[in-house]
């Protein structure tokens, strides 16, 4: 027990923090930018008051060490400053606040841990400045693509010129690789995104695994004709073929556990009030946790698909054009963190998580885990975005049993 209300607490840095803000409803705050600046003050403010070593790497990462004894391996946590534009106040940037809180309460109680913790603030995880994401795991992993220096924001700017007028030094990014041997493992805090755990009425849960993703582009062509001359029975809507594909890959993700499957962008054409649809193009995108069940709806779509388009008499083209493996969390770090919630008076449920998150960068480097918060109503990415701080209460006490209860062996 602690005489400090920690939810409350973080709640008051969460507040300053969603003031390093452009202008405008919610958050919007970019990276290697004026608002990125301020929100490293508030964060190094907030890190040297807990008793942590602040630095900056190449990436423009905020570190927070608390060092461990000597030779002792180090157990990285943390996750983005960085938010879509007009965005939530919690998404990222309170998975750094959470940890250093954590950290502080420890060393409140005069706890040592037998490793090191580095809480890390990544600069940029959204992707939404420039046309490329999880540059600072990606650095870290050694799996950063150097060409991406070269891509521009919609003003032109390079990511390269951006990180210069910054302060940092693209060019020292290959030596930020960290070798695994030397890190324990990571593990990231972060609200859930969606109604999960608040409709189960819990605070946290444990994240199983990190859906991987797939994108389809579908072309089903049929013939424009009047819609008033053209009898029904003679028709070849290439509308209507979408409308039964896009009912198709919702009955199959509502019957198969695990799938999710969304269909979110069609183009009609010629899209006239009095033209028979001649061609629809679209987006079809799955997610689930388990690789192979993942692609075996792909299979299965594209079967069904092809079974829609011969009744209709349509043309069909269809397309993967993006995978992106799932991300599996490291079975004893879930049970470490299972292990804390229940010490901590929680259910430890388990739960995949549907969005991608700097963990899946991580475990290119070392075994990770997901602590998930609850949210109000599953909003994120949005000014209505918000965490309890009774959950945010729980998410450090919870850190707090893990960490104390962690041992530097091999996960």
């Amino acid at each position: 027990m602690t005489d400090i209300d920690w939810g409350q607490v973080a709640q008051g840095w969460l507040d300053r923090l969603a003031a390093c803000s452009e202008s405008g409803p919610g958050v919007t705050r970019l990276p290697f930018t004026p608002e990125h600046r301020a929100a490293l003050a508030v964060l190094t403010e907030l890190m040297e008051q807990a008793g942590l070593t602040v630095s900056l790497d190449a990436a423009g990462t905020l570190i927070g060490r608390l060092a461990g004894p000597a030779d002792a391996p180090v157990l990285l946590m943390g996750s983005h400053q960085d938010s879509v534009r007009e965005g939530g106040a919690y998404d990222g940037i309170m998975g750094v606040v959470l940890p250093v809180l954590a950290l502080a309460w420890l060393q409140r109680d005069g706890h040592a841990l037998p490793f090191g913790v580095e809480v890390l603030a990544f600069a940029d995880e959204e992707g939404v400045r420039f046309p490329t994401a999880l540059m600072g795991p990606r650095v870290l992993a050694g799996q950063f693509d150097m060409a991406a220096l070269d891509l521009r924001d919609r003003d032109g700017i390079r990511l390269r010129d951006a990180m210069q007028h910054f302060g940092l030094d693209p060019e020292a990014l290959p030596g930020l690789r960290r070798d695994p041997a030397d890190v324990l493992g990571w593990v990231e805090l972060h609200l859930e995104q969606g109604p999960v755990l608040e409709q189960a009425g819990q605070a946290l849960g444990v994240v199983t695994a990190i859906c991987g993703i797939e994108r389809h582009s579908v072309t089903l062509t049929g013939m424009a004709a009047h819609a008033g001359t053209m009898p029904m029975a003679l028709r070849r809507d290439a509308l209507a073929g979408a409308a039964e594909l896009t009912l198709a890959v919702e009955a199959m993700a509502r019957d198969t556990e695990g799938l999710l499957a969304n269909i979110g962008a069609l183009q009609v054409r010629p899209g006239a009030v009095n033209a028979v649809p001649g061609e629809v193009a679209l987006t079809l995108e799955l997610r689930a946790p388990d690789d192979a069940l993942r692609a075996q709806a792909g299979d299965d779509l594209a079967q069904r698909a092809q079974a829609i388009a011969a009744r209709r008499g349509l043309g069909l083209a269809m397309t993967r054009t993006y995978a992106q493996a799932a991300t599996p969390c490291a079975l004893a770090l879930r049970a470490a963190l299972g292990d804390a919630l229940r010490a901590c008076g929680h259910d430890a449920m388990d739960l995949p998580s549907g969005a991608t998150h700097d963990t899946s960068a991580m475990a290119e480097l070392c075994p990770v885990g997901m602590l998930l918060t609850r949210c109000q109503s599953g909003i994120s990415h949005h000014p209505d975005e918000y965490v309890d701080t009774s959950a945010m209460s729980a998410a450090i006490d919870t850190a707090c049993a893990f960490l104390r209860n962690l041992r530097p062996k091999p996960l």
